[in-house]
């Protein structure tokens, strides 16, 4: 097996067990909606489920439409993101890592879509208010 592709997986894994297992924490530990600061003026811990995308992105579309859309576009990111790892050459170890990260983040996305209909989100970085 390829050297970029064992690094592609174990990176995929690890932050993939990561993502679920920080959200799992801010689920259980938190109501809906609340937030607890972490760093006053700048930085908050909040749990918010997103039905859309970034941003609020399509939040206010049908549930169909959006789980449609959400879950095909999450899936052409996966094939085409194992192609790109597939024929990548091994000098490219930054493309990879970085590939990887964007996988991550759409597979993570995806299980809280399945499991919960929306992504959860609990970073909130503003500045004052």
């Amino acid at each position: 097996m390829k050297k970029n592709v064992i690094i592609f997986v174990v990176v995929a894994i690890a932050v993939i067990v990561l993502d679920q297992l920080t959200k799992a924490a801010i689920v259980a530990r938190f109501s809906l909606h609340e937030s607890r600061p972490v760093m006053d003026g700048f930085f908050n811990l909040v749990y918010v489920l997103n039905p859309g995308a970034a941003f609020g992105f399509l939040a206010t579309m049908s549930e169909t439409f959006r789980y449609i859309f959400f879950t095909g576009i999450t899936a052409v990111v996966i094939v085409l993101i194992l192609y790109y790892v597939m024929k990548s050459k091994p000098q490219h170890i930054l493309m990879v890592l970085s590939l990887s990260l964007i996988f991550s983040g759409a597979v993570g996305n995806l299980i809280d879509r399945v499991r919960f209909g929306a992504v959860v989100d609990f970073l909130d970085v503003y500045i004052r208010t």
